[in-house]
């Protein structure tokens, strides 16, 4: 399968689709945590998209290189910041390599089930393996697959009913796949539909991948303000360091 490739007019709109996850409240927990494990040190973004964290990552002072699969979207970044304070490499994250040695790879926002094969989303964790120095992190942004919520025969799991959106995600537990589903009101009252396919994983199967790549879990959180990760947690953020060899 492999991933989708965002479009010009995926990129165009991004920004304002995630305009709630780009407020400083909501931006700088991550940027804490990832500067505090970046230590100063290079930092290597995998999907980085239009800059959501990568540039106030890079504002504190971390120097950011990313790595993303749309060509539309690192032209967005580009129109925030250079290409020398910020370069982007335009590449998968399963397979592509980037010059350089970095102290911190991460990778937010559920990304790695945009990869829609377990084979995929195993090379993704062994490309970020190669990437780090000794000792090294890995860090994986993701949520828990919501499927306590579904009785027996439903499919389907809300995560937004408002006035001007409808979002649900349906799952099938075979094959965890999942796809996200959008219903978006538009400015002249239209309606816009848009979905997304993703491979969704378990955090007990993340760990395997790790231990394949040369990785171990260091810490797994319930958010980025670290808070406990509990079994009824969300999300989790997992931070993975790489094991001597």
């Amino acid at each position: 399968m492999g991933s989708e490739v965002w479009d010009e007019s995926t990129a165009a709109s991004y920004d304002a689709d995630v305009s709630d996850l780009s407020t400083p409240e909501a931006v700088g927990p991550a940027v804490d945590l990832l500067a505090h494990l970046a230590d100063g040190r290079a930092a290597l973004e995998f999907a980085i998209g239009t800059g959501r964290v990568a540039i106030p990552l890079h504002q504190r002072g971390i120097p950011v290189t990313g790595l993303e699969l749309s060509q539309p979207m690192i032209n967005v970044l580009h129109t925030k910041v250079t290409a020398n304070e910020i370069p982007v490499i335009q590449g998968d994250m399963a397979t592509t390599v980037v010059p350089g040695e970095f102290s911190l790879v991460y990778l937010v926002f559920n990304t790695i089930s945009n990869l829609r094969t377990q084979t995929e989303q195993v090379e993704c964790f062994r490309n970020a393996a190669r990437h780090l120095s000794d000792a090294g992190r890995f860090v994986i942004e993701l949520w828990v697959p919501p499927l306590r919520s579904m009785p027996p025969g439903q499919n389907a799991v809300p995560f937004d009913v408002s006035d001007g959106h409808l979002g649900f995600d349906t799952y099938d537990v075979v094959t965890q796949e999942c796809a996200s589903h959008h219903y978006t009101r538009q400015p002249d009252g239209t309606i816009r539909y848009s979905v997304g396919h993703f491979r969704y994983v378990w955090p007990s199967e993340l760990d395997l991948m790790a231990h394949i790549a040369g990785l171990e879990l260091e810490h797994r959180y319930a958010d980025w303000d670290t808070s406990p990760f509990t079994a009824d947690s969300t999300k989790h953020i997992s931070v993975y360091r790489k094991t001597a060899q």
